[in-house]
């Protein structure tokens, strides 16, 4: 879907996914609904303030895969010239209310990616697939998640 690049835009953007996976079977206080909102919440907020054009929307898409073992994220806004760094580091100050979200996002998501926009349109896309089940499923256990040195793939 597209959406307005407003905080509106990001919020409603975000509420659609929560809500598409409590449709796929992945209630809204699952650990798989909370850490993909998560994940698109910081994606679209990055979309919305890094990757803004007046005038133009960003796309969010999200994908379940026939298997039900991973998810896509991809947010393509229409700002090419601002790329996120190929590696998100911690912030220097984690009481920061600023500059953390794209490494949230490489701890919690499997892989991470960053394209030029599909078509050969300005802009890019920023990509992240979470595997599933997030718990190992012998024992029910939450899986790690950190991966404090996770850097995006080519």
């Amino acid at each position: 879907m597209t959406f307005t690049s407003t905080p509106r835009g990001a919020r409603l953007a975000r509420r659609l996914v929560s809500h598409r996976l409590d449709a796929w079977g992945f209630p809204y206080d699952s650990e798989v609904n909370e850490t993909l909102t998560l994940v698109v919440a910081e994606l679209v907020a990055n979309a919305v303030t890094h990757g803004r054009v007046p005038g133009r929307d960003f796309h969010l898409s999200l994908t379940l895969a026939t298997a039900r073992d991973r998810v896509r994220v991809e947010v393509t806004d229409t700002r090419g010239d601002r790329v996120p760094p190929a590696r998100p580091c911690a912030p220097e100050n984690p009481e920061a209310e600023a500059g953390r979200g794209l490494w949230l996002v490489a701890c919690l998501a499997n892989r991470l990616s960053v394209e030029p926009r599909e078509g050969g349109g300005p802009g890019k896309t920023v990509r992240a697939e979470v595997d599933l089940p997030m718990t190992c499923p012998a024992s029910g256990t939450p899986r790690s998640r950190a991966v404090p040195d996770a850097g995006l793939a080519a």
